[in-house]
């Protein structure tokens, strides 16, 4: 890879770190955060709620703002608001105060990974894709499985201040290096007769819609009956808003080449086999095996050996093409998965069977990735950074919500089995999905 190019990445990887890491570390302490705030539990589960409706609120926006205000300023804003939220959140004297700074957090975060693969990509030129996949989705997928291990000895130890306040250090030290190495904005950036208008209507229709969505699935009884149906109602109307308007704020039109399609749908799939295990994990070690938080953490650490593992794959995936890395690395996945569905798996099985399903995950995650943007223009990448990201967000969510409906009509760690088995099932029909990604010839011949 370009020396360059490393260089960029590695800038930018380094600033995706706090806000991956900060999702993974909060959800540990929420439980005492309810004790220490004298709050009930239902009103501090808004710590996680809020920062995730911000998310998904400003996530369709990334690619207007990198074309409005350019990628560097873009970037360093969106990290500034996400530094600024981290403190006041450490700061917060009581529960409101701390829900509403997560929304400042969330505002920051939603914007960093749409803009990191934004620049990433424009920088790569088309060239080793697979190669810049392994180095850009390496936090996303190592740190929520390192996460629950760092949330847990920070509150086990320290305050509950501590969980927002260790994202500080990163924050500055990303932002220094960003500050002198990030290469300046095109000129057109700066030029008002270049800067896009904003799609006011796509914006009141689609927002509003993910946030919809979002809060659906993550919540039960009457919220998610009202919330989803209304979430896809406003998302459908976006699609045949942006279908007519010339200057869409998502375009949806990528989805007619067969590869961003393709990959778009296997992200949707991925999001319950990487956060529906994510979700149902930590949970089985602490329901089923008895084990406290901290040792369920360390006990998941062979997922995340596996995940360093399947870098190697990332030049793989551009020599082979991404169809047979997605197809292999899903069935891994299946495969490491399966032992959880037994009733009484041996102890030894299971560190074997996650570094499997992390390796497996993890080199399907970057090949879908490949697929998508192999063939995008300039102009297309910042879309399609927004589509993933959004498809992602919502695959996320709904693997969330289904693996936590199998386990609500069940009692106690005998439906723990039936949930993994799920889970395997449906990391197989994704493996079937991906047969439908175009061959390394057919992405060869995808338009410039």
């Amino acid at each position: 890879m370009d020396p360059t190019l490393r260089k960029l990445t590695l800038i930018l990887v380094l600033g995706a770190l706090a806000p991956l890491l900060d999702s993974t570390v909060v959800s540990i302490a929420l439980h005492t955060l309810s004790t220490d705030l004298h709050a009930p539990t239902a009103t501090v589960q808004w710590v996680s709620t809020a920062y995730l409706l911000a998310l998904a609120t400003v996530v369709p926006l990334s690619a207007w703002a990198v074309e409005r205000v350019g990628g560097r300023r873009l970037w360093l804003t969106s990290l500034t608001l996400f530094l600024a939220g981290s403190v006041l959140c450490g700061l917060a004297r009581d529960t409101g105060s701390l829900i509403a700074f997560r929304v400042v957090q969330g505002v920051g975060g939603g914007l960093l990974l749409p803009v990191l693969q934004t620049l990433v990509m424009r920088a790569a030129g088309g060239r080793n894709l697979g190669r810049l996949m392994a180095a850009i989705t390496l936090p996303a997928v190592v740190v929520p499985i390192l996460g629950p291990v760092l949330g847990g000895l920070v509150v086990g130890h320290l305050s509950w201040r501590w969980i927002f306040y260790v994202n500080v250090p990163v924050c500055l030290l990303a932002l220094a290096f960003a500050w002198r190495t990030l290469p300046k904005d095109t000129p057109a950036a700066g030029h008002e007769q270049h800067r896009p208008r904003l799609d006011l209507t796509g914006l009141l229709l689609l927002s509003p819609g993910l946030a919809a969505l979002a809060y659906g699935l993550t919540e039960d009884g009457p919220a998610r009956a009202t919330a989803t149906p209304l979430g896809a109602v406003l998302v459908t109307a976006f699609v045949v808003h942006a279908l007519r308007a010339d200057s869409p704020l998502v375009d949806v039109r990528l989805f007619r080449d067969r590869a961003f399609a393709v990959s778009s749908v296997l992200l949707l799939l991925g999001g319950l086999a990487l956060f529906g295990g994510m979700f149902l994990l930590p949970l089985y070690y602490q329901q089923v095996r008895g084990e406290g938080v901290v040792a369920a953490g360390l006990l998941l650490a062979p997922q995340g050996v596996g995940s360093l593992l399947a870098r190697v794959t990332g030049p793989l995936t551009d020599r082979v093409g991404p169809r047979p890395v997605v197809v292999g690395g899903l069935l891994l996945t299946a495969l490491g998965t399966l032992p959880f569905a037994l009733r009484h798996p041996a102890g030894v099985l299971l560190p074997v069977a996650l570094a499997v399903r992390g390796l497996g995950m993890s080199a399907a995650n970057m090949a879908v990735m490949v697929g998508a943007y192999q063939g995008l223009t300039p102009v297309q990448i910042p879309h399609a950074s927004t589509t993933t990201r959004i498809v992602q967000q919502l695959g996320g969510s709904f693997g969330t919500a289904v693996l936590a409906a199998v386990l609500a009509r069940g009692h106690g760690g005998g439906t723990f089995p039936h949930a993994f088995l799920w889970a395997t099932a449906l990391t197989i029909v994704a493996a079937g999905v991906g047969l439908g990604l175009p061959s390394r010839v057919a992405l060869a011949e995808r338009p410039n």
